[in-house]
Formats: C-alpha cells, sequence, structure tokens
C-alpha cells in the first residue's frame, strides 16, 4: 500500500473541497494516485446525493441578479437540508458562482443552466461534489430567466427570498426595488386581475361559494356573493391592486403613477424557500 503523506492529503483536499479523512481514504484506495482518488470522491459525492434523495431541501439560499443594461434576470435558488450547512463558505460560494453563470449565459430553463460546464465539470456535478462534501442533499430548487425592457431585483437580508420586477420602461432604481419589496412582501398571485391563472379564480370562486352556503345565504345570492369575495381577493392579492406597503393610503398602481404615469409592471418572479 503505497504511503499516504499528510501533505498529499492536504493537497487533495486544497484540489476537491473535501473532508481530510475523505481525502486520505480516497488517496489510500486509489493508491496514492490522484487523478483516481479525485474520481473517488465524486463517485461518493454521487453515492451520497443517491442516498439522500428523498430528503427535505428547505434551506439554501436565493439569489436574484440583474445584468448591466437591466433588460435580463434571473433568478436561482440553490437548496440544502438546514441552515448550518446554508451559511457555510462553500455552499454560498457554489450558489454565487451558479448565480454568476446563470446571469451571464441566460439558460433558458434549469436543466440548461445544470449543464453548463464551470471548470471541466457541469454545474449538476458541482452540486453533486458539494453533496459529497458536506453529506447533505443540494438541489437546483428553483430557477427562473425573465425579460423586459427595465427589471429590478430584491434580495432579502436572510437568502431565503429574492424576486425580480419588469417594468415597460426605465424606472428609478429606488422606485424599482420598492416594487420588487412589495412583491417580497406581499407574495401576489399575479400583475392584475387579467393575469391571475383561471385555476386560481375557479377556487377562488368555488370557496366563495361554500361560505355563502354555509352561511345560509340564498341560493339565488351566492354566485353573486362569490363574486364580491373574488374581486376582494384581486384587490388583496393581485399587484397592481394591493395596498402599497410604504403608504397604505394608495396603491401600487397609484405609487407607479405618481413615479412615472406611462410605467407599468409586465412580469415579476418570487422564490422563497419558506413558501
Amino acid at each position: 500500500m503505497a504511503e499516504i503523506k499528510a501533505t498529499d492529503v492536504a493537497k487533495l483536499r486544497k484540489m476537491t473541497g473535501a473532508g481530510m479523512m475523505d481525502c486520505k481514504n480516497a488517496l489510500a484506495e486509489a493508491g496514492g494516485d490522484f487523478d483516481r482518488a479525485q474520481e473517488i470522491i465524486r463517485e461518493k459525492g454521487k453515492l451520497v446525493a443517491a442516498k439522500r434523495a428523498d430528503r427535505e431541501t428547505t434551506e439554501g439560499a436565493v439569489i436574484a441578479k440583474v445584468n448591466e443594461n437591466a433588460k435580463e434576470g434571473i433568478l436561482v435558488a440553490l437548496g440544502c437540508e438546514t441552515d448550518f450547512v446554508a451559511k457555510t463558505d462553500d455552499f454560498k460560494a457554489l450558489a454565487n458562482k451558479i448565480a454568476d453563470t446563470a446571469i451571464a449565459a441566460l439558460p433558458k430553463d434549469k436543466e440548461a443552466l445544470e449543464a453548463i460546464v464551470i471548470d471541466g465539470s457541469t454545474i449538476a456535478q458541482l452540486i453533486s461534489d458539494q453533496t459529497g462534501k458536506s453529506g447533505e442533499k443540494h438541489i437546483i430548487a428553483a430557477y427562473e430567466r425573465i425579460s423586459g425592457d427595465h427589471l429590478e431585483s430584491y434580495i432579502h437580508m436572510n437568502n431565503k427570498l429574492a424576486t425580480v420586477v419588469a417594468f415597460n420602461k426605465t424606472i428609478p432604481v429606488e422606485a424599482g426595488r420598492d416594487i420588487a419589496m412589495q412583491v417580497a412582501a406581499m407574495n401576489p398571485v399575479s400583475v392584475n386581475k387579467k393575469d391571475c391563472p383561471p385555476e386560481v379564480i375557479e377556487r377562488e370562486l368555488q370557496i366563495g361559494r361554500e361560505q355563502a352556503k354555509l352561511e345560509n345565504k340564498p341560493e339565488n345570492m351566492i354566485e353573486k356573493i362569490a363574486e364580491g369575495k373574488l374581486n376582494k381577493f384581486f384587490k388583496e392579492n393581485t399587484l397592481n391592486s394591493q395596498d402599497f406597503i410604504k403608504d397604505q393610503k394608495i396603491s401600487v398602481s397609484q405609487y407607479l403613477k405618481g413615479v412615472d404615469p406611462k410605467v407599468s409592471i409586465t412580469r415579476f418572479v418570487r422564490f422563497s424557500l419558506n413558501d
């Protein structure tokens, strides 16, 4: 058996980021061959990932980025199992590397993002490697790409929640950020009622009908009552109609008219690890 020197273990650890004992064992199994030892560590990462495939990833980091001309943006969430791992330097570095790669390459979906090669490894492989190092399941929990005439983003201070909002024209940064914060805080279902998904509308109507029946309302009034409850839902849950969080005497749309009468929100994306 080849002698495994502490300097060799340290060298492999620097190359892979794996733990000292994992590096020592991999070198011993590989007979001192560094290339084979790296393969063993990667294989271990895949094995750990397979064993933990059914674990929940409710912790991690959510990152939103907008490119220099503010016309393209991304939102990516790297998930893990515990807040302890989410706070490690290795995890944060990987999350930021993935986000930086995404805003530079603008892949169309999560699968395309995972296939991008960085320093000889795909992002999927880097995630698997990190799983092997930490012993926890790591996944890309969410990825969204968003385009528009002007974008603003917001990341909540704990990196568990982020948003990107698209506007039809350039808007002052502070105003755009206010809207992105609104989306983060109030979690609207859509920009306005016209954009509200049909299944959401039907669900709210059905809830309204059931409530009216439970209150023993006349049969011929049930549909009208359900429509009234739906309108209340639109006011509270569609972005333009919501009360503006910084001044609840006005709606978001009224706030935007005060910023620029011609500006409007065209789309937004939001993701929270805690939803």
